[in-house]
């Protein structure tokens, strides 16, 4: 029975293009977005890189097990070498990243954990997302700033919630790596807040509002909001 490499292949063909996934773990984030457009976003603790091949990979081996002709156990020093392998990527991403704009640390600690303080300012005349490095292969942003007509921007910050896709068919692959979520990300603003989904509300300092957003492994809505800014 050979059905199991069929279905094995039609997981991983959508997953082809990322084979890594990294998500946050222990963090402190906070945005700043001003009435006249000007921001700053800076962002500082763990990015956590989930192999998304290697555990598509040890899910179909447990689908193989199952079978009459499945693989063979895992050789020890192939799945060593493999290891090693996919450390030294993950220590030439850092490298890689150091060089972009914004990034004034970036140090991978082992284990697919890597220490990032990020900083970044400018102007809201486009769409704005973090992180997004097509080398490194980060290409599912943490926070998302979008322009919405001529004077609203909207910022959701998915990656700062668990999947929405719990039940889907990568259901399971980051349990241990969403586990290490924990922080909190801060939207600071003297611009209107027409809408926001923090049940404790903006709270006031002078000119300013501030929301804070408390993340946890069960966090399970993304903070959002929407601000009305200058017009283009």
């Amino acid at each position: 029975m050979k059905h199991w490499k069929a279905l094995a292949a039609a997981l991983l063909v959508p997953l082809a293009l990322a084979a890594c996934l990294f998500l946050p773990g222990k963090f402190q984030s906070t945005l700043t977005i001003h009435a006249d457009r000007s921001f700053t976003y800076a962002y500082k603790g763990e990015v956590v890189a989930l192999d998304i091949t290697g555990a598509m990979s040890e899910a179909t081996s447990g689908l193989a097990d199952n079978t009459t002709d499945g693989p063979p156990a895992p050789d020890p020093a192939k799945k060593a070498a493999e290891k090693a392998k996919k450390e030294a990527e993950y220590r030439d991403i850092a490298v890689k990243v150091a060089k972009e704009a914004g990034y004034r640390t970036v140090e991978y600690r082992g284990d697919g954990v890597f220490y990032v303080d990020y900083e970044i300012t400018g102007k809201l005349t486009h769409n704005f997302v973090f992180p997004y490095n097509q080398d490194a292969g980060m290409i599912f942003p943490f926070v998302a700033i979008e322009l919405r007509g001529k004077d609203m921007v909207r910022v959701k910050a998915a990656g700062f919630a668990k999947p929405e896709n719990k039940d889907g068919g990568m259901s399971g692959m980051g349990e241990d790596t969403n586990a290490r979520l924990d922080g909190v990300f801060t939207l600071v603003t003297d611009a209107e807040i027409v809408s926001q989904n923090n049940e404790d509300g903006a709270k006031a300092s002078g000119a300013s509002k501030s929301v804070t957003w408390k993340v946890t492994p069960t966090s399970s809505d993304a903070p959002m909001a929407m601000l009305k800014v200058a017009g283009l």
